[in-house]
C-alpha cells in the first residue's frame, strides 16, 4: 500500500513536468492490483542502438543537450532521475531524445530548510550509478554522474567501470581512477577529455554543479 502511494505521487508529479524533452504521462491507473503509466508511444528505439562503436563527440553531445535541458527542468521541481542509462533516453521517429522512466524517482521535501538529498536505497544501473548513490545520498550531482558515464560510453565505444557484480563495480568506481577516455579514442581532443573527467568526478563537489553547467560544455 505504501509503494502504491508513492507511485501514485510520483506519477503525478512526472505528469506535471511539460518539457519538450521529457516523455509525456498522460494517465495512470491500476489494473488487478498492477499499477500502470499511460505514455507516448515513440518508435525511434532508444539510446542503446548507438552504442558499440565511438560517436563523434559532436554528435554524441548533440544527442544528449536536450537529455541535460530536460533534466535540469526536473531538478527545478525538486525530482532527481536516479537511473540515467541508454535504454531511458527513447528516440522519436524523428530522431528526437527524449528522457523516460522517472519510475525510481523519488520526490525530495525542501521545506522547512532541507537540502535536496534522500536516504534509504541507492537504486539505479549500477555501472550508471555515482559514489555516492550506493548509499542512498540522492542530489541532481547523481544525474549529472550518470549522464556523464552515458556521454563517455557513446564516444568511446566502452562504459568506465565494468564488473561481473554490483559490488565489484562499485570497488573500481571507488577505488580505480577513471579510464581516460583517449586510451580508446588517441583523436579525442583534450577538452573533451576535461569535461568527462569534470562529469565524472568521485566527489560532487567536484562535478559541474548543475546540468546547465554540463549543457553549456557541450554546446
Amino acid at each position: 500500500e505504501v509503494a502504491l502511494k508513492r507511485f501514485e505521487r510520483e506519477a503525478k508529479s512526472v505528469a506535471q513536468l511539460p518539457h519538450p524533452y521529457l516523455v509525456k504521462v498522460s494517465d495512470f491507473g491500476e489494473e488487478d492490483t498492477l499499477p500502470y503509466l499511460v505514455m507516448a508511444y515513440l518508435s525511434g528505439g532508444t539510446l542503446k542502438q548507438y552504442l558499440g562503436t565511438p560517436l563523434p563527440y559532436k554528435k554524441a553531445a548533440k544527442l544528449l543537450v536536450p537529455v541535460a535541458q530536460a533534466l535540469e527542468y526536473a531538478h527545478s521541481h525538486n525530482l532527481v532521475h536516479r537511473d540515467i542509462k541508454p535504454s531511458n533516453i527513447l528516440i522519436t521517429e524523428s530522431g528526437q531524445p527524449m528522457l523516460t522512466d522517472f519510475g525510481i524517482a523519488k520526490i525530495m521535501d525542501l521545506q522547512d530548510g532541507q537540502t535536496l538529498t534522500g536516504t534509504g536505497v541507492g537504486i539505479g544501473t549500477p555501472e550508471y550509478m555515482a559514489p555516492e548513490q550506493w548509499t542512498g545520498n540522492i542530489t541532481p550531482s547523481v544525474d549529472i554522474f550518470s549522464l556523464g558515464v552515458v556521454f563517455y560510453e557513446l564516444v568511446t565505444g566502452h562504459k568506465p567501470y565494468t564488473a561481473d557484480t554490483p559490488a565489484a563495480v562499485l570497488i573500481k568506481l571507488i577505488s580505480d581512477p577513471l579510464p581516460r577516455p583517449s586510451k580508446f579514442l588517441p583523436e579525442l581532443p583534450e577538452k573533451v577529455e576535461q569535461v568527462i573527467f569534470k562529469a565524472l568526478a568521485k566527489k560532487p563537489e567536484d562535478r559541474y554543479q548543475s546540468m546547465e553547467e554540463l549543457e553549456m560544455r557541450w554546446r
